[in-house]
């Protein structure tokens, strides 16, 4: 095989859910950046729509806002629409909008619990549902359409912290990940999940001394995760490089979880 076909994106259409901040920005750069046309989404219309100027300008690339409230009844459903009414295919699907909530048993909401399944498991299920026929249209043989759930170590392992709803959720992710991956494998759709470490975010501040000597302490590659970490590990599951892998999470953590 051509070695630069390996890990070729270009012409391909992509959406990144939550992709306005964090981790989701840092994937949509990196996937406008290899020639995908790029679509990110976020509940903030404005904001999700100079969001994709910045990035199709910095990656002189093709990035599209689309603005839709993800956590809604009727949400992802909405956001499919959005994307079928501009393509005729799907290649590549990023679940990466989460959220999180006060952990303590004995503070919990439960409507907080709610909100947190809501955006965590429920919207990536059907978000899957509604855009299935676009990924079936945008996969080929020996190139799959490709969902790829955002997860988290937060879903791998107990902290030393209470993070009850975020954890269960997380875990309850990457379980649908293995659950889809063998219902959507015959349909020629991959489903795998990435499950990061500390990456700077709004729900992670990778630069406070706390976070920073805990970093030190635990993870072997004493660092926290840079853009180039989360881009890259996206851009091996969505090439043709990654088109045998089905049903895993994939750690991206510098070795914590290893190293437990």
């Amino acid at each position: 095989m051509n070695r630069d076909r390996l890990f070729a994106l270009s012409g391909k259409v992509a959406l990144v859910t939550g992709g306005g901040s964090g981790i989701g920005a840092m994937i949509a750069r990196g996937l406008a950046a290899r020639g995908v046309r790029t679509y990110v989404s976020g509940r903030n219309a404005e904001q999700i729509t100079a969001l994709a100027g910045i990035v199709s300008a910095e990656t002189r690339g093709e990035c599209i806002g689309l603005a839709a409230d993800f956590s809604a009844e009727g949400g992802p459903a909405n956001l499919a629409r959005l994307v079928g009414a501009a393509e005729d295919r799907l290649h590549i699907l990023v679940n990466n909008a989460g959220t999180t909530a006060d952990g303590q048993l004995a503070t919990l909401d439960s409507s907080a619990w709610d909100d947190v399944f809501a955006v965590n498991v429920r919207a990536p299920t059907f978000l899957v549902r509604a855009l299935l026929p676009l990924l079936e249209r945008g996969a080929s043989d020996g190139d799959p359409a490709r969902v790829i759930n955002v997860g988290s170590i937060g879903g791998l392992h107990v902290p030393d912290w209470e993070a009850h709803p975020y954890g269960a959720s997380k875990a309850a992710l990457h379980h649908l990940t293995r659950s889809l991956a063998k219902s959507l494998g015959p349909r020629n759709i991959t489903v795998n999940t990435v499950a990061p470490g500390p990456f700077p975010s709004r729900m992670h501040d990778t630069l406070s001394p706390a976070t920073q000597g805990a970093i030190a302490a635990h993870i072997p590659l004493g660092r926290a995760g840079e853009p180039e970490d989360i881009q890259g590990a996206v851009v091996f599951l969505a090439s043709r490089a990654g088109a045998y892998v089905n049903g895993h999470v994939l750690p991206l953590d510098g070795g914590y979880i290893g190293a437990l």
